[in-house]
């Protein structure tokens, strides 16, 4: 059994394959009673299930931006409980996006250039039709097209070998366009997320103090992939540092193997009340 609470979640606005409607029954049906949608550089997800969401389950729009530091660190900035319509935020929005979608046309171009791949002006009207458009629907539609047997051969054939540059805005637009819409910025996955390399604790402590210099006020200590000992420290690191204490699982429906609610690798049952975040909230 997985935790009530899970404050990382992504739909198809993403790189999920949920639509919105489709994650509100997995919600139902896993438990969840407090959830954030959390889509890369899009928030046309969480607004979309602000409109369908029940009575009796605490709904939390976020954000996920994918971020770097003046000294080049990269990161992943959660923005929980915005005002939307703030000008800010939405310019980071605007940023986070234009630059996903140059990288995205880069991207397509390095595919012709070096595969000879093309794509019809239909295909890339589907693509385009994604609000955050990225690897996994151009994997994807490689293999519609048959030239992949699944979505994981297709990126490590095709997609990584055509590198597009970065598409990672300034975590300082990030932090100030959340904190001005009145959110929570919330560092995701602070050791690295699915897929990446664990940051060593020194580098860790030293973005943490860069980011918190920024206005940091949240820390995504409970994680799908860490262990209850990682995730511990990093409760500990909060508390230490003056930050809430968020959760989550980084669900993607059918693209990654996470179900909701995990909130740790070793299957512990985390209570609400370990996520401080939420008397924020």
């Amino acid at each position: 059994m997985g935790s009530t609470v899970d404050l990382h979640i992504h739909t198809d606005a993403s790189d999920g394959t949920d639509s919105p409607q489709a994650l509100l029954w997995n919600i139902q049906k896993a438990g969840i009673r407090a959830f954030a949608i959390t889509d890369h550089d899009t928030i046309k997800g969480a607004l979309k299930m602000k409109r369908i969401i029940p009575h009796g389950i605490k709904f939390v729009k976020g954000v996920e931006f994918s971020c770097i530091t003046d000294g080049g660190a990269k990161c992943h900035i959660l923005g929980l409980n915005y005002d939307e319509n703030s000008l800010e935020f939405q310019a980071a929005l605007r940023t986070g996006d234009q630059l996903r979608h140059e990288k995205f046309y880069l991207r397509i171009k390095k595919l012709s250039d070096k595969f000879g791949i093309t794509f019809t002006d239909e295909e890339m009207a589907a693509l385009l039709s994604k609000p955050s458009v990225g690897k996994p629907h151009i994997a994807n539609m490689l293999v519609m097209k048959g030239l992949a047997a699944n979505k994981q051969e297709a990126i490590d054939r095709y997609v990584n070998k055509c590198s597009a540059g970065s598409s990672r805005i300034p975590a300082e637009l990030a932090i100030r366009g959340i904190l001005t819409s009145g959110g929570i910025p919330v560092w995701a996955h602070p050791l690295g997320g699915e897929g990446e390399r664990e940051l060593p604790e020194q580098d860790f402590r030293k973005t943490l103090y860069v980011l918190m210099a920024l206005g940091l006020k949240g820390l995504e200590c409970w994680y799908s992939k860490y262990t209850v000992q990682k995730c511990k420290f990093l409760v500990d690191a909060a508390e230490r540092s003056g930050l809430l204490v968020s959760g989550g699982s980084d669900y993607h429906g059918t693209n990654k193997a996470i179900p909701l609610g995990r909130l740790n690798s070793d299957g512990e049952n985390i209570e609400p009340g370990k996520l401080t975040i939420l008397n924020a909230i």
